[in-house]
């Protein structure tokens, strides 16, 4: 299946600036929604499908819309995955991973270490006063959560974050950056060597982790199959909670009675969650390529179209989202894109819904007494120089800084 590298007869073309994108890529997305809900942009070498309702029609099909994208970044990033096949195979990879993440396991398995590395963190902060929490709190958080979930018994914290990081910028790498390529490929190496290890420790003393899952799978996975899909969990894993945390955090800061009324109905943090993922979703997009052709918003796309399914302008569609561009979470419920849908909604939702919503953003509002935006970091919702949002592949604050009173 060979990729068309232009326009679709009768698609429209988009001039869009990467730039611009990563600054901010929504006023460009509402556009798109407007004018041209699928267009060919030339920076990204791809159709942009940007309506909510087509999104999630592509999603129901699998079949025409298929994850095994030719000359994906994520294919050369990590090798072949779970995320960029379809199923059996895909289903094979999946069942192989998925149990340690499902709910009554982060419930019994994994929720009192997240609360505990939470409080840990927390202490070495506390008297400070003063913090950037995305880098001393959330990252490390959600780093040693997955570490632990995904069974790397000798990574460090820094370790996933690092990683994570190499891979995220190597996966949006559509500017073809060399040095983001050198470092993915370092990272990616470093894995490889720390699942081996892990790998032969749970193959006689299995510990509930991804990867002791998937070592005993009733249908086998190799060792090449583990530590590819431990790449893309490292991933996700790491870039979604994180961002989830600092985004829905800065946006509390920003709107005190909206946080009063959190804080006075602690099973209000759920609806936080899931607005926050939505309003900014951590995930932007991600691609499909089509097996045949077909017609989507009034394009006939041949086969071999390259298409991403842009989640983050699904996520702000007017149609279906009122007052699509700002954060409330006592909007009606509506169901959101930022975990994907179909057979591959995000295998670690369950994972980033309970680090966040029920540990991370309950402690820290709980446990930093009189918390507040450091005053360079007060703004409007495209953050200051120094907390920016930023990203478009991906997407989230650079930093988080908050000053509180210390004991």
């Amino acid at each position: 299946m060979s990729a068309p590298t232009a326009a679709a007869p009768g698609a429209p073309v988009v001039e869009l600036d990467l730039a611009e994108l990563r600054r901010d890529p929504y006023p460009a997305y509402a556009e798109l929604r407007r004018t041209a809900p699928l267009a060919w942009v030339p920076s990204v070498r791809r159709h942009l499908l940007t309506r909510y309702e087509d999104i999630v029609h592509a999603e129901k099909l699998p079949e025409v819309f298929s994850s095994r994208e030719e000359g994906s970044l994520l294919l050369r990033t990590v090798g072949p995955n779970m995320l960029r096949e379809d199923d059996p195979e895909h289903r094979r990879l999946r069942s192989a991973a998925e149990p340690p993440t499902r709910p009554r396991q982060v419930r019994d398995l994994w929720a009192d270490a997240f609360e505990r590395t939470a409080h840990e963190l927390l202490d070495r902060i506390a008297d400070r006063g003063e913090a950037d929490l995305i880098a001393d709190f959330a990252e490390p958080l959600v780093a040693a959560n997955l570490a632990l979930v995904l069974g790397l018994r000798a990574a460090s914290a820094a370790d996933v974050s690092d990683w994570s990081r190499a891979m995220m910028a190597a996966n949006g790498n559509y500017a073809d950056d060399p040095g983001i390529w050198l470092r993915a490929e370092q990272a990616t190496r470093a894995i490889e060597e720390a699942v081996a290890e892990a790998a032969d420790a749970v193959r006689d003393e299995p510990d509930g982790s991804v990867i002791s899952s998937m070592v005993h799978a009733a249908d086998p996975v190799s060792l090449t199959e583990i530590q590819n899909n431990v790449k893309v969990i490292i991933g996700g894993g790491v870039n979604e909670p994180r961002d989830v945390f600092g985004v829905g955090a800065w946006a509390l800061l920003q709107r005190p009675e909206e946080l009063e009324k959190v804080v006075k109905d602690p099973a209000s943090w759920k609806r936080v969650f899931e607005e926050t993922a939505r309003w900014i979703s951590p995930i932007g997009m991600y691609p499909r390529q089509l097996t045949q052709d077909y017609e989507i918003a009034g394009v006939t796309l041949p086969a071999g179209s390259r298409v991403a399914l842009v989640i983050a302008s699904g996520n702000r569609d007017e149609s279906v989202f009122e007052r699509a561009d700002e954060f409330d979470p006592d909007r009606p419920h509506r169901p959101h894109l930022a975990f994907g849908g179909g057979p591959h909604f995000c295998m670690g939702a369950w994972v980033a819904r309970h680090e966040v919503s029920a540990i991370a953003w309950p402690l820290v509002f709980s446990r930093l007494k009189g918390l507040r935006l450091a005053e360079d970091a007060r703004a409007s919702d495209n953050g200051s120089a120094a907390d920016r949002l930023d990203g478009w592949v991906f997407r989230g604050l650079t930093s988080l800084n908050v000053t509180w009173h210390a004991p």
